[in-house]
């Protein structure tokens, strides 16, 4: 075939439900128990759940109201962020061991390129075995990690045998693996998605693969040339130790639903602030303002609005999401608002990271 790209080695790191994970091992009590960090039987949203709650339907983003109500004796523990970010920094100071190529997606998530390490080991494969024990060892934690040629396939195979578990998909096995992939098991294929390529037939990565890009950029606009060349094992995208940030925001669920926008600009005054804080720690200014508003029903709503220059001030944040607060009447009471900024200006600047995102050659390579 075409010596079109070059194949690398590259590991997705991927801890097995780390917050959940975190709690039960500081309290062995948790153990064995469907367990749910965030949410509560009445507020607040599910942030991660463990596999005896997953069991039941629980998963992140779910509502506390719901999670209990797929799961009575469920758990619900308040999230300690702090804590999870002392765990991942020991975690991502192994990383750092085998290779400088780190590119964390998440505290509990993140590629390594391993093509050249500093091990000088030539299997990505022993490598992942290697760092999973190291994991164990150091942290009491377990993790599962994809072995393969590119991010894309890395990632997918991370989740093959989750929890405690790794895939490696060789080059030789690519096209073969991504061919009887089901289609809702492609990273970026989410679950509307997956829904409408059923519709028009496509169950698998090879009934991905017989649509011409036209009939896929048709049905998914940009996104059809991505699922058109990711059947076919190629995705070109470097592991970035400095990922780049589309957009930074800040957001907050209440104790109670709100009903006036006269309550709101208090709340919305101090998530402008810690979105400030966020801004000015990373060194990054936006020129698109968006408010998030979530009902009392769920129900969400976007307002957004781009000003001609770049803004990181807190005053002139709240003053745009007054504006859009009261651009249109509420439909409900609310639970959650949000501040968000975009269209940033690191495009030709390095910033640091905010903590919060193959046409195949036929030679011999070592997995």
């Amino acid at each position: 075939m075409p010596n079109e790209m070059p194949l690398r080695k590259i590991i997705h790191v991927d801890m097995d439900a780390f917050y959940a994970s975190v709690e039960e091992l500081d309290n062995p009590d948790l153990k064995g128990k469907p367990l749910a960090v965030g949410g509560s039987e009445k507020r607040g949203v599910v942030s991660a759940a463990n596999y005896e709650a997953r069991k039941f339907g629980v998963r992140s983003a779910m509502s506390g109201y719901i999670a209990k109500k797929n799961c009575p004796h469920i758990t619900f523990v308040k999230p300690r962020f702090e804590r999870y970010k002392e765990i991942s920094k020991k975690i991502r100071s192994i990383f750092f061991e085998y290779t400088d190529l780190v590119e964390p997606l998440s505290l509990d998530e993140a590629y390594l390129d391993v093509t050249i390490n500093k091990k000088g080991n030539p299997s990505a494969t022993l490598l992942a075995t290697e760092i999973r024990q190291r994991i164990l060892e150091e942290t009491g934690l377990n993790a599962s990690a994809g072995i393969s040629i590119n991010k894309f396939i890395a990632k997918v195979a991370s989740d093959i045998n989750k929890p405690n578990g790794q895939k490696t998909v060789n080059p030789e096995e690519v096209i073969s693996f991504l061919e009887a992939l089901d289609i809702r098991k492609f990273y970026g294929v989410g679950k509307v998605t997956a829904e409408k390529m059923y519709q028009l037939g496509i169950f698998t990565g090879n009934d991905l693969k017989t649509k011409p890009i036209e009939f896929l950029e048709e049905k998914f606009g940009k996104g059809g040339s991505y699922y058109y060349n990711v059947v076919r094992g190629i995705h070109t995208s470097e592991v970035k130790p400095h990922r780049i940030p589309k957009s930074v925001g800040a957001e907050r669920t209440f104790n109670e639903n709100l009903s006036s926008e006269i309550f709101m600009l208090e709340r919305l005054e101090r998530i402008a602030e810690e979105l400030e804080r966020r801004l000015k720690k990373a060194a990054i200014a936006g020129k698109t303002i968006t408010l998030k508003i979530k009902y009392s029903d769920f129900t969400l709503n976007t307002r957004s609005k781009t000003i001609p220059y770049f803004i990181a001030d807190k005053t002139l944040i709240l003053e745009t999401a007054k504006e859009l607060l009261y651009q249109e009447e509420l439909q409900n009471s609310v639970r959650l608002l949000g501040i968000s900024l975009s269209n940033l200006n690191t495009d030709s600047k390095a910033i640091k990271k905010i903590d919060n995102k193959s046409i195949l050659v036929q030679l011999k390579f070592d997995f």
